[in-house]
């Protein structure tokens, strides 16, 4: 188990080192720093130092006799050091003080006087939940396309976006959902296997079975390529759970293109997804119709999912873009410029229009993924640190 790194903030001198001896006895942490005083503001040395340290828990310790000024202490470090594990030692007799600990940011409360063993439990929960956050951020994040109504370019919008995540983050799969899969013609591929493959061999399915079902792009896009005939037996949603639980354990973004689909298993993958993209223009017929799409996804994918894109997208007299989102009922997220001539030849000739450097509509593209990724971890680290070397 990884050592973890604690801070004391107690007023009784006897109380910090008892703690000191507790903390370094569970064999799971060390204690880095202790302090007599609680932080109270946002420029006190105590706050700074803890800050500059790097700290995993600062444990804090409630005196019978002064609770409020640990309280405020607590809701401070809360405040200014959210991602800080905050563990309190206090007297279970007083039920008040253990909610407004808990209120103020406390994550564990730890009955005083306490034990090693008290402690020890505490840290390998944190420990634990810890592994559990990181096993969740590693695994991949989920785009569905849908049409708001046939024809909307939800297979263009897909491929064409998932090229862009390839380029800009590598490791994204492509996955044709619609009854009839086309997106494979967009990028002028010939799939020896499909989603149907992928379903009918699930029961030995794992990642090196995955990848070989997938087809491979020349930039390193995977694509899962749709079925060339409908289905003769609909698959389960519960066969399709299993397979996007093994696409997104594979890889780091999963774009999905479920085309004019509206069943089950799109209600399925769309509530999988960290966003539903739904793709229309911007005419009377298509918002309509995006407007009673979010309300049949939104019963059980949650609203908050669903983002607008105008495909096709020219300024009209009269028409703005707040008229737009209050026709469909969904936030704008972003407008792909019409270029159809452009784009329909790009579709014939099988080389996507993120192929086309420098032009508007790649670059929208290229927008749209950096949209849908500005709040990933990793992302923002790297924005982050360019910054800084700047």
């Amino acid at each position: 188990m990884p050592e973890l790194s604690v801070a004391i903030i107690a007023a009784d001198s006897e109380q910090r080192a008892v703690l000191q001896v507790m903390v370094d006895g569970t064999s799971v942490a060390r204690v880095a720093h202790s302090f007599a005083t609680f932080p109270v503001s946002a420029n006190d040395a105590v706050l700074r130092r803890i800050q500059a340290a790097n700290l995993d828990i600062v444990l804090v310790d409630i005196p019978p006799d002064n609770a409020l000024a640990a309280l405020r202490g607590i809701e401070l470090l809360h405040q200014e050091l959210a991602d800080l594990a905050i563990f309190v030692i206090g007297s279970m007799s007083h039920p008040q003080v253990i909610v407004s600990a808990m209120r103020a940011g406390a994550r564990e409360y730890i009955e005083r006087p306490t034990t090693t063993a008290d402690l020890l439990d505490a840290f390998v929960r944190i420990t634990a939940a810890q592994k559990k956050m990181e096993r969740q951020e590693t695994r991949g994040k989920l785009f569905t396309m849908v049409n708001a109504k046939g024809g909307s370019g939800a297979t263009t919008v897909a491929v064409n976006l998932a090229l862009a995540l390839q380029a800009a983050h590598g490791n994204t799969a492509l996955v044709d959902l619609a009854p009839l899969g086309h997106a494979a013609l967009h990028m002028n591929l010939k799939p020896v296997f499909t989603v149907a493959d992928a379903i009918r061999n699930l029961h030995r399915l794992d990642h090196s079975l995955l990848e070989s079902f997938m087809t491979r792009y020349d930039d390193g896009l995977q694509l899962l390529a749709g079925s060339n005939a409908p289905f003769a037996i609909e698959p389960s949603t519960a066969e399709f759970a299993k397979l996007f639980d093994m696409l997104v354990g594979h890889y780091r973004y999963v774009v999905v293109d479920a085309s004019s689909r509206m069943d089950a298993t799109t209600r399925l993958v769309c509530n999988l997804s960290r966003g539903v993209l739904m793709i229309a223009y911007s005419d009377v017929a298509s918002l309509w119709s995006a407007a009673r799409l979010q309300q049949y996804l939104g019963e059980t994918v949650g609203h908050e999912k669903l983002q607008l894109v105008l495909n096709r997208y020219r300024k009209m007299p009269g028409f703005t873009e707040t008229d737009a989102e209050a026709a469909a009922g969904i936030k704008l997220l972003a407008k792909i410029p019409n270029q159809y001539f452009g784009v329909s030849t790009a579709i014939d000739r099988g080389v996507p229009v993120m192929r086309q450097n420098h032009t508007e509509i790649a670059r929208s593209f290229i927008a749209l993924a950096a949209k849908l990724t500005e709040n990933d971890l990793d992302v923002k680290r790297k924005a982050w640190s360019l910054f800084k070397t700047v």
